[in-house]
């Protein structure tokens, strides 16, 4: 390089300007002289004036007439639940160890149908239990229960049988069981008389009784704990597909009466009941009413935060786990776009001041007390407390009074003692109430029912096989094949008085309601059972499910009447099931109970009269 393009002293040239230069960058970019990064990601602010400017810009300074709350003192009322009363039984006192859903949901458990065992399942569960307890007791014991209490051993020739014998699933686990385990319920049935004991005709317990017996109560005690079931449900109304039942608490003015008159949804919480003004007192109290128990709150008021909520501060970043800008509503989504304009305009206008309410009980506030940041001392009514207008009357959470609408007009919160989460098992029963144009009926189709060994089977599927046992049935009694009968010599067609549905198809006809000339609701009927060929009178087609069996199996049998707005053009879809919980005090509750639903629309059975077909 030469000498003319080198600076001799380029520090003192620089700090003199002795040499005029033109000053060029070509690239800025950093120099870093350290190996540790630390202080470089901090993005320190340094300009607290350039902070303050854009919080002018942005608008921050100027004030307005709103002042948010530092200290809060409320009074907050509570009275205890005290009386249940099912739709068809006596009032009870009120227990709050249980959950509300199990004791108003339980029904029976179907141990026996039309005279057939079912349930095998919980009959072996239960036959193992007692062996397991008396075992110890004697060891012969275990072999002279067995054939004391044998499991059910169908038999293919008789038609009683048919509910086992023509599904081979469930005809193998009875053949398969029978003869080497135990039938509990029949054990448990024995018990059920009281003087009968869990020692009678076993020869291993002689001189044993008195321990047998007490081996027996705890058999006893296990399976209703197991199992949360009562002998009937009052709760359960059959002609309405739900359950409707009451509760009251005594308040300084009277008893207040809530109603929970259409409850099938599977969870119960407070938009469940109503305030029924003019319902009766739920009997007399035993006792004068406990003073409501009073609670004074001071406390500070915090803010109601949720994901995605807009910050006041410009430069702080929301959530981004909430995408407000992301929501795409449709224009028929009017609540969607109601709840995004609440979040972004009233999201920071809310606070809470939380309080423990005891399940079970009703809370009213009676009022609160606000200090706000300008130490204005404000007294807070409840929410459409002072409002005379009905109609301008709004609140969240709280009970509607029977006769005026939907308007809230009581300032009561309801805390029940309901399950905080249920397990539901498969669906032992689903019945579909459809409404038939072309046949001009309602039909309740057995979509799924349960077998006699326990486990769900698909209602078609079920009748099927009913069927086919019953044609080899038929075919077994003849020696050949039933043959319908000849046509008439030269005919081409023939007169068809009516076609056949399946089984599992069970007619709901209207008829009047005695008494009354206008009024009619759906009686449960039957379908005749016509095989070609069979020379006896055929037979009624029954439901297998227990919903629909209603009335059947009791000594004197009764009649099932459903009225008939129950069934509305898109149909209704009852499903029962075993339901499983586990409650505060870690026991776990397991009952029986029924869902209701809305159905898919209306169905045709196939069912026609007066046909001409052909002879082919």
């Amino acid at each position: 390089m030469t000498e003319k393009l080198l600076t001799a002293s380029l520090s003192k040239v620089i700090a003199t300007r002795s040499v005029p230069g033109i000053l060029v960058w070509n690239r800025l970019e950093g120099r870093p002289r350290a190996e540790n990064f630390t202080r470089a990601l901090r993005a320190e602010v340094r300009d607290a004036l350039w902070m303050l400017t854009k919080q002018w810009q942005m608008g921050e300074f100027e004030g307005d007439d709103a002042g948010s709350p530092i200290f809060l003192k409320a009074r907050v009322e509570t009275t205890r639940i005290e009386k249940y009363k099912p739709a068809n039984g006596p009032v009870e006192p009120f227990d709050d160890t249980i959950p509300l859903e199990a004791h108003v949901e339980r029904m029976a458990i179907p141990l026996e149908q039309a005279g057939v065992d079912v349930s095998l399942d919980i009959r072996l569960l239960m036959g193992r239990y007692w062996l397991k307890l008396v075992k110890p007791l004697a060891a012969a014991a275990e072999g002279q229960y067995i054939a004391a209490y044998p499991v059910h051993l169908p038999d293919v020739t008789n038609a009683a049988d048919a509910p086992i014998v023509a599904h081979p699933e469930a005809w193998s686990n009875f053949a398969a069981a029978s003869g080497r385990a135990m039938d509990g319920a029949k054990f448990y049935a024995h018990l059920s008389d009281p003087a009968h004991h869990a020692a009678d005709g076993i020869a291993a317990l002689a001189g044993l009784e008195a321990k047998a017996d007490q081996l027996a109560q705890r058999f006893v005690a296990w399976f209703q704990k197991l199992f949360y079931e009562p002998a009937t449900n009052p709760a359960w109304l059959p002609d309405r597909l739900e359950y409707q039942f009451e509760m009251s608490s005594q308040q300084k003015q009277g008893e207040k009466v809530l109603v929970a008159d259409q409850y099938y949804q599977g969870h119960l919480d407070w938009y469940n009941f109503d305030i029924d003004p003019n319902a009766k007192a739920l009997g007399e109290p035993a006792q004068a009413p406990n003073a409501p128990v009073a609670t004074t709150l001071t406390m500070v008021p915090m803010q109601v935060t949720f994901n995605g909520m807009p910050n006041t501060r410009w430069w702080e970043f929301e959530d981004g786990a909430t995408n407000f800008g992301d929501i795409k509503p449709d224009t028929t989504d009017l609540a969607k776009l109601l709840l995004i304009e609440f979040g972004l305009i009233y999201a920071n206008d809310w606070f809470q001041v939380p309080f423990t309410v005891p399940a079970g009980s009703l809370a009213q506030v009676a009022g609160m007390a606000c200090t706000n940041v300008f130490g204005e001392r404000l007294w807070i009514d409840a929410a459409g407390a002072g409002d005379d207008d009905n109609w301008q009357r709004w609140a969240m959470f709280l009970l509607s009074i029977e006769g005026q609408g939907h308007q809230p007009a009581d300032l009561s919160l309801l805390v029940p003692p309901a399950a905080q989460t249920v397990l539901e098992g498969p669906d032992l029963e689903q019945i579909m109430f459809v409404r038939d144009e072309m046949a001009n009926m309602v039909w309740g189709v057995e979509k799924t029912i349960p077998m006699p060994s326990g486990e769900p089977k698909s209602g078609r599927e079920a009748a099927y096989q009913t069927r086919k046992f019953f044609e080899q049935d038929l075919e077994r009694r003849l020696g050949a094949p039933p043959q319908p009968p000849p046509p008439a010599p030269g005919s081409v067609v023939r007169y068809k008085v009516m076609t056949s549905v399946p089984e599992n198809w069970i007619p709901m006809i209207p008829v009047h309601v005695p008494n009354d000339n206008r009024e009619t609701q759906l009686q449960r009927a039957a379908m005749l059972r016509v095989i070609e060929g069979d020379p006896d009178p055929p037979k009624p087609v029954r439901p297998r499910t227990s919903l629909l069996r209603f009335g059947l199996d009791q000594a004197v049998p009764e009649a099932y009447f459903l009225h008939e707005e129950e069934v509305p053009r898109a149909g209704v879809l009852v499903t029962e099931g075993f339901q499983r919980t586990r409650w505060r005090d870690g026991r776990a509750w397991v009952w029986l109970g029924v869902r209701k639903q809305t159905g898919r629309g209306g169905s045709s059975s196939g069912l026609a009269f007066d046909q001409i077909v052909d002879v082919k």
